[in-house]
């Protein structure tokens, strides 16, 4: 996903309300997921693909924007990065749909906790960013937490590690790849489509596919993962335009907020107090790095006001 165009001075009403609405849905997306648990995984994200092909497809078309579609598609210097970034979202979604239905909420929620401090990291490593006091002490004590709970664990938190490089590494291209959300995603989409649909065909062929041997239950919701992927997609991308970039930063934190409820509370998986005291670390480099953020963001507005 791009990050916002512009960087409005006010808060827009509804782009509040979009970028609210999106990162809940994200959050809330382990409860839709759930009873697709004894679907493969894999078998999930290649309806996840297909579906959300058809949908974005459909939406630009409505728009009268399939011409942005054709003139990404036409440019190799915008199709080969976009392959890479297509291969990236497939294996952070493949991750989390396997998590989710196989117990792990509380760690995807971590691995997107971890995401936004993750994009710090690669900043500094790729970019050759600076950071400031604040930033240094939130990355510090977010390694102090994943140190922490992989000595805890017995093992590092593979999940939420690979959640978050393969997200943070999926945002760093998108973020330099000049290409807006929906042109996108729409590409990376019709990149991944050919395997997506082969392997689902492969499925029905055998007698394993889901979306005709599980029930019309199964299948809708097979079908509305499509709808479920792309509907929080274009309200984070009108959010994203209407509101300061910091604000988006601190809306983030609904989605694994969200996702730890639902993990801990929804299908009771363990998050004993010595687990509790390595997410409090996270919460604090988070509350850190987010203070730090809006200071930096209002002290700029005043500068420009000035």
């Amino acid at each position: 996903m791009t990050g916002p165009a512009t960087t409005p001075a006010r808060l827009s009403p509804r782009g509040l309300a979009a970028a609210t609405a999106a990162f809940a849905i994200w959050g809330l997306f382990p409860v839709y997921l759930h009873p697709l648990h004894e679907v493969p995984a894999i078998q999930v994200i290649a309806h996840r693909i297909t579906w959300s092909c058809v949908f974005i497809l459909v939406w630009l078309s409505v728009r009268g924007e399939l011409s942005r579609l054709t003139s990404t598609l036409g440019k190799p210097q915008l199709v080969a990065p976009l392959t890479v970034t297509a291969l990236l979202i497939s294996c952070n979604w493949l991750v989390y749909v396997w998590s989710v239905t196989h117990e792990h909420i509380v760690d995807t929620s971590l691995g997107y906790y971890i995401n936004p401090l993750m994009n710090v990291v690669l900043g500094v490593l790729v970019l050759h960013e600076r950071l400031n006091r604040a930033q240094w002490v939130a990355v510090s004590l977010a390694a102090a937490a994943v140190l922490y709970l992989a000595v805890l664990a017995g093992r590092p938190p593979w999940i939420a590690l690979a959640l978050a490089v393969s997200f943070s590494l999926y945002g760093l291209l998108r973020k330099v790849i000049s290409v807006d959300a929906l042109p996108g995603l729409a590409t990376e989409t019709l990149l991944l489509l050919p395997l997506a649909l082969g392997y689902l065909a492969w499925c029905q062929a055998n007698g394993s596919g889901a979306l005709t041997h599980s029930g019309p239950g199964i299948a809708a919701l097979l079908i509305g993962s499509g709808l479920v992927t792309a509907i929080p997609l274009f309200l984070f991308a009108y959010g994203a335009r209407a509101l300061p970039y910091s604000t988006l930063g601190v809306l983030q934190y609904i989605a694994p907020s969200l996702q730890l409820v639902c993990g801990v509370y929804l299908f009771h998986e363990s998050f004993g107090t010595r687990r509790a005291a390595g997410f409090a670390l996270i919460w604090l480099a988070l509350l850190i790095y987010a203070a730090d953020g809006l200071l930096r963001a209002h002290g700029a507005r005043r500068a420009a006001a000035s």
